[in-house]
């Protein structure tokens, strides 16, 4: 099959790299940013539009909402390359709103859209092992299948257009929550005198053990702080989890708090470290309280 794809960086170069492995023809824009590998795997056109005009699925796998739309409706986007039959995939984490007026735009083309934000890091994409929460109709979810198994394990077709976005913003939160836990609990062991290494290695035994204390716990003991999954980006995923909530007239408190900690790593310049490095706000804050009395 012949796949465009747009968005080569941390996740989307090993992304796309995985469906060159399983045999499809790629097609990408032309970027200065653009590595030997890619240039070799693939066939390099012009621009967005180009890429949709020779493609059978366009998949975009960009930072953020307004990203998406710029590539998909901006001047040379991929929206004026599009042939009817055309099945555009937006693998990036955007706003659930945007995504269901997006692909009312793209069905105007009589082309299908799905939503299939992913999960899982740089890890997952490289070794094909992300989760892929998918948004849209069945049929459009079935022919796309074999692309995803060539980039995911996990794969789930969790309803109409915006709701593998809504999926995404529900991870995000349970992750940021995890992050903020599992932050404070070392925190607080080591405050009390206790080895945070061994009680890591203690929890993990029991009921409070996660993939955030198997992972994350470990980069916060070591001081490992390379991305990963920046700060930035998880910011932009609990914004969306508040804004939705606000859309909708309910509280997300504990996401609001947990903003707050990627906010204060973020004003310290830490914006672009892993997610992880939340803890440095929570110790800021334990040592904060302890001058403080």
């Amino acid at each position: 099959m012949k796949i465009g794809f747009i968005g080569l960086g941390i996740m989307g170069r090993p992304m796309a790299l995985n469906l060159k492995k399983a045999g499809h023809d790629l097609i990408v824009p032309e970027r200065g940013s653009l590595t030997d590998e890619i240039r070799a795997a693939a066939t390099v056109v012009a621009d967005a539009k180009a890429v949709a005009a020779g493609a059978e699925v366009v998949i975009l796998m960009v930072p953020d909402t307004p990203d998406v739309e710029r590539v998909l409706f901006g001047a040379s986007g991929v929206a004026e390359g599009l042939k009817p039959g055309t099945l555009v995939i937006d693998m990036s984490s955007i706003s659930p709103t945007a995504t269901k007026d997006f692909a009312r735009r793209i069905n105007e083309k009589g082309c299908d859209y799905l939503d299939a934000p992913v999960s899982g890091g740089e890890v997952g994409a490289k070794n094909a092992a992300l989760t892929i929460m998918v948004g849209g109709p069945e049929a459009a979810f079935e022919r796309a299948k074999p692309l995803f198994e060539a980039m995911g394990k996990n794969i789930t077709l969790v309803g109409g257009n915006g709701a593998g976005q809504t999926c995404k913003v529900a991870n995000q939160i349970i992750v940021a929550l995890n992050l903020q836990a599992v932050s404070e609990a070392l925190v607080f062991a080591a405050k009390a005198g206790a080895d945070p290494a061994k009680v890591r290695q203690a929890l993990m035994g029991g009921f409070a053990n996660s993939r955030i204390l198997e992972v994350h716990a470990e980069r916060m003991i070591k001081r490992t702080f390379a991305p990963g999954f920046r700060i930035r980006l998880h910011q932009k995923d609990l914004n969306l989890a508040l804004q939705s909530a606000r859309e909708m007239n309910m509280s997300l408190p504990n996401t609001a708090i947990a903003q707050q900690m990627f906010s204060a790593v973020a004003a310290a310049g830490g914006a672009d470290l892993d997610h992880s490095a939340m803890v440095q706000a929570i110790e800021t804050l334990a040592a904060s309280k302890v001058a403080e009395g």
